[in-house]
């Protein structure tokens, strides 16, 4: 007798008529034709069952702030910064609180069931950390929430913000971040790599570093990041987020630094959304649209993650908590529209995302965590194009969201039909 059985599935890989057996908060068994009873069975229908959506890079402290104080009027990164400045200053603790919890309800709702979230600890005050501490407790048992010790205005830079970010972690903040390019000079850029990935080595933390978020070809911050990780044993546990300066490098130089970032076995996570909306905005054209070197940067084996950033802040006024919109913008910038590409801009999204975040028990493997998605779609590649309805999540074995699919009638003369909204001219039985 299992708890819940998922039928006739069609999984990631492309297997199809595979049932999905759970027991215990856990996959019992992924096989076709399972026959024994369950509690509660969920019939797929053919559709894409997949481990859940995975985010390793958002901001949670930010999200629909939108408008707080007021717009971004120039829509760039440095207003967007001065902007959260502001709100940072008299931003309340029971506010960020309520925010975050809405947009937790969001992500569940969209099958986003892991969230890496960074903190920020510029302001001495630290009711980011304390605020984003109280929501990771709360959704505890359906969003795996990691957070990130995020000096925003720059580690050096920023007023205390090397005591300010020490203390962040000591109240369980257990990430560490960075953000080289926006220190005084590119010497306390590189400094502050080198001190914070120390700081991780000593405390036996991950790093995750926004990185050469810029147009300047010349801050080359990455190639530091690198170094560092491998000086200080780090390998497996460090990220670098955007990395949007290699779109500008030239081809001799990213020759070079790409095998440095696989040495180092840095995870890299663009955030296709934002880099293409806030990069190239000093351009007139020819204009960059800013993202990093996906395609390179995966056949060169480097693990490459998907991240939304931002939904509704001072940096994006879109966003929906639907990481296949980030996969969509993906294969337009990155220009990966191929079918084997599609695969891989699917897995950036799920588990390459997790393997970013270190999640334990990820997966539709036998002993797997029972966490998964049942899509409106037919595969990943109709899920990237089409974003369909999420009709179940499913966490731990308990289905924790249900969405009723999204069907169509059609009152045309002579042809009466009914379409399912996610296949192309599929009529509904």
């Amino acid at each position: 007798m299992f708890d819940l059985i998922v039928k006739h599935a069609t999984l990631p890989d492309g297997r199809e008529g595979i049932d999905i057996a759970i027991k215990d908060g856990r996959i019992a068994a992924v096989e076709a034709g399972i026959t024994a009873e369950a509690g509660e069975v969920i019939d797929a229908t053919g559709r894409l069952v997949t481990p859940p959506f995975v985010d390793p890079h958002f901001h949670m402290d930010a999200t629909l702030s939108l408008g707080l104080p007021r717009m971004n009027v120039s829509g760039t990164l440095l207003e967007g910064i001065a902007l959260w400045g502001e709100l940072r200053q008299i931003v309340t603790r029971e506010e960020l609180v309520e925010r975050a919890s809405r947009y937790c309800d969001l992500a569940v709702s969209q099958g986003l069931l892991a969230i890496r979230s960074h903190v920020d600890t510029t302001d001495p005050r630290l009711v980011t950390a304390e605020a984003l501490l109280e929501v990771q407790a709360r959704v505890k048992p359906y969003i795996d929430l990691q957070l990130v010790a995020f000096p925003q205005d720059g580690y050096f830079r920023a007023p205390d913000g090397v005591k300010a970010l020490d203390r962040a972690l000591d109240m369980g903040v257990n990430i560490v971040g960075g953000i080289p390019h926006f220190e005084r000079t590119m010497d306390e850029g590189r400094a502050s790599v080198e001190a914070l990935c120390r700081i991780a080595a000593d405390r036996g933390l991950p790093v995750d570093m926004h990185c050469d978020e810029t147009d300047d070809p010349m801050s080359r911050h990455v190639e530091t990041l690198a170094a560092q990780t491998v000086r200080f044993g780090l390998q497996g546990r460090v990220a670098g987020s955007h990395l949007t300066s290699m779109h500008s490098m030239d081809n001799y130089y990213v020759s070079k630094l790409i095998p440095l970032i696989a040495e180092a076995g840095m995870h890299v996570i663009p955030n296709p959304l934002i880099n293409i909306m806030l990069q190239g905005r000093h351009d007139t054209y020819p204009k960059r649209r800013g993202m990093t070197r996906v395609r390179e940067l995966m056949a060169a084996g480097i693990n490459v993650a998907f991240g939304h950033d931002c939904v509704m802040d001072p940096w994006y006024s879109m966003g929906s908590g639907d990481m296949l919109e980030v996969g969509h913008m993906a294969i337009h910038v990155a220009q990966m529209a191929g079918v084997e590409d599609k695969r891989k801009i699917f897995d950036a999204l799920t588990v390459n995302s997790a393997r970013a975040m270190a999640l334990e028990g990820y997966g539709l493997q036998k002993g797997c965590n029972a966490d998964l998605v049942v899509l409106q779609a037919r595969d990943p590649a109709e899920a990237l194009r089409l974003k369909p309805v999420r009709l179940a999540v499913v966490k731990r074995g308990r289905v924790i969201a249900r969405t009723a699919p999204r069907i169509t009638a059609l009152a045309l003369e002579g042809r009466p039909v009914r379409i399912d909204g996610s296949v192309d001219h599929a009529p509904v039985r």
